[in-house]
């Protein structure tokens, strides 16, 4: 029959896409039904263009340091708007080349929005002017629709905009108020401060990015402030009022701003609410989909992965809970994820990257005596004839009794990268003296993992 499937794939994003073009590669056949641009969150309006405003937004600082390497700049202008027009460009060549690989895997792709018409049998409804509906029928369905922003239940809340939006604007904003102390709002806080515009981030806890290591978020926290960004601590959202471009934002702590726009990055929820799972009878677990380790629902053909089951939701995360879940029902493989060690970063400036406890976490589960730090703090070789307060801070969270690695972190230039590189010596339960045991590759920021002392 044309509309039964052996598998039924909602959501063409990253964890989507991985299953639904592994499963075809074992001879399933598969549809994948997407309401938006194929590739998702993290191709269209995450990761991938986040990414590249980090990289225009390092150009500052790299400018002002030309002089003391010996070359001279001349006048120079940011032009944001050329800048979003770019990577607009190069995420529609992305989405096109996520699609071409579909057709290329033999993956039937449907356009519209899905929504549960019985656990077997999903309604699709057209995105078009034409409002046409389709019924598909997939004997086993996989739930990959991802999360959304979330705004505050402020009055005027509609006036502020979310990391989606970003993407979308002509040009930057030259003052904005960011909303949160997470990693989203720490990234748009040095993206935005290295393009030109005056930010201020109103935070309601007492500290930056909740979850990871103390040390290094403090530290954070020192060189966005002496980049220029406000950070007002302790203090949340009240109201917003006035019009786009001329914002009255109001705090519980009675400050009055004024400011051109405000961007919330106060978290996301998964994307669950027009899916009807009421009518394949689909349980929850609080806002998300519950789901057992072998990421299946409470009804038995459908399954559920990635950012709408609220475990860990990052990008790797939902790609590899894809093809595990391609491998174990249509590759006859039994693979199961390690939720243990996954490394995880903030594309701020400085960077932060790190895997594994955190000083906090190590004492809190083994005990302050049974837990030892070695840390290094430096000004790397690329900031020294600038002289400036950048400086990179490189940490190893160690259990005293074997001296097995239980922590890995990093603030500096290149975190992501290097920490990439030690998770492997983590995941594979490396030691201290593994590490000291290993010949340092000099001059690099990394050799002081292997020279702590």
């Amino acid at each position: 029959m044309e509309n039964l499937f052996d598998l039924i794939v909602i959501g063409a994003g990253s964890g989507g896409l991985a299953a639904a073009k592994r499963a075809s590669s074992y001879g399933a056949k598969v549809a994948i039904i997407e309401g938006d641009a194929v590739g998702g969150t993290c191709v269209i309006r995450g990761c991938i263009p986040k990414k590249l405003l980090v990289y225009g937004s390092l150009y500052s600082d790299l400018l002002k340091s030309a002089k003391y390497f010996g070359v001279k700049v001349g006048n120079t202008q940011f032009n944001t708007g050329d800048l979003l027009s770019n990577i607009r460009e190069e995420i529609n060549r992305l989405s096109k080349l996520h699609t071409d690989l579909l057709n290329k895997s033999g993956v039937k792709i449907i356009r519209g929005w899905a929504r549960f018409n019985c656990p077997n049998s999903i309604i699709i409804d057209d995105n078009t002017t034409s409002n046409e509906r389709k019924i598909i029928t997939g004997n086993k369905i996989l739930i990959a629709v991802g999360g959304k922003a979330k705004k505050p239940n402020i009055k005027g809340s509609s006036l502020g905009i979310i990391s989606d939006d970003m993407f979308k604007l002509n040009s930057f904003p030259e003052n904005i108020i960011i909303v949160g102390g997470g990693y989203i709002a720490c990234e748009f806080s040095s993206i935005l401060n290295g393009l030109g515009s005056k930010v201020i981030q109103l935070v309601r806890a007492k500290n930056l990015l909740k979850g990871f290591d103390s040390e290094l978020s403090d530290s954070l926290r020192e060189n966005l402030a002496r980049k220029g960004v406000e950070i007002h601590f302790d203090d949340s959202l009240a109201s917003i009022e006035g019009k786009p471009g001329d914002l009255i934002v109001k705090t519980n702590r009675n400050k009055a701003i004024r400011s051109e726009a405000l961007l919330f990055a106060t978290g996301r929820e998964p994307l669950i609410d027009k899916l009807c799972l009421d009518k394949a009878g689909i349980k929850l677990n609080s806002n998300s989909i519950a789901v057992d380790i072998d990421n299946r629902t409470n009804v038995e053909n459908v399954f559920a992965i990635g950012d709408v089951t609220n475990k860990i939701n990052l990008t790797p995360v939902a790609i590899e809970e894809g093809r595990i879940f391609a491998d174990k029902f249509y590759g006859k493989k039994n693979r199961i994820i390690n939720y243990s060690m996954i490394p995880s970063a903030v594309f701020s400036q400085p960077e932060i990257a790190s895997i594994g406890f955190t000083e906090e976490e190590a004492i809190q589960e083994y005990g302050e005596s049974k837990v030892k730090i070695y840390k290094s703090k430096f000004r790397s070789l690329a900031n020294s004839l600038q002289k400036n307060e950048d400086y990179c801070l490189l940490k190893l969270v160690v259990k005293k009794a074997n001296e097995k690695i239980l922590g890995c972190h990093m603030l500096g230039e290149h975190s992501a990268e290097i920490i990439q590189m030690a998770s492997i010596a983590l995941v594979m339960g490396a030691t201290k003296s593994d590490f000291d045991k290993t010949m340092a590759l000099h001059p690099t920021i990394a050799e002081e993992f292997v020279t702590m002392r």
